[in-house]
């Protein structure tokens, strides 16, 4: 019997019992019985408050498993958003090196495009210098030769 049931029987034990006469507050009841009823509750006690600590003790160390495992998630959670952070920073600054090189290329491009075309006009300026003087010098032999001429 549970201690629950053996409560149950003690209080029919009381109910059942006969009132003394002139002392209502006071019954008669068969002690054997009784005495067996409390025997076996001290005996279901000890057995009922071990069940319980031991449900107490797994109440604690489930609640306990679970709060580490909620710490785990939360570590591994930002962990992760870290990693994610840091994955994104990185991302920004090859976009932005990359951008720098592109701009530099671009930049350098450019200083070559008129360079080049400043030595090309210098060639060119050379060129029409050198056969202005070949034309001039040509126009003076003409000239000369129509001198000759006459």
């Amino acid at each position: 019997m549970n201690i629950e049931e053996l409560l149950d029987e003690m209080d029919d034990l009381l109910d059942h019992s006969r009132p003394i006469p002139f002392a209502a507050h006071r019954a008669v009841i068969d002690a054997d019985r009784m005495r067996e009823l409390l025997n076996e509750a001290q005996l279901n006690v000890p057995a009922e408050i071990k069940r319980a600590k031991l449900i107490d003790a797994d109440c604690d160390r489930i609640i306990n498993e679970a709060r580490v495992k909620a710490e785990n998630i939360i570590q591994e959670a930002e962990a992760r958003a870290k990693r994610m952070i840091s994955e994104e920073e990185v991302l920004k600054e090859a976009k932005r090196r990359a951008l720098d090189m592109l701009t530099k290329a671009q930049n350098g491009s450019n200083d070559v495009k008129e360079a080049a075309e400043r030595y090309v006009n210098h060639l060119l300026t050379d060129a029409q210098n050198y056969f202005q003087g070949a034309l001039q010098e040509i126009e003076q032999t003409k000239n000369s030769i129509a001198n000759v001429k006459k």
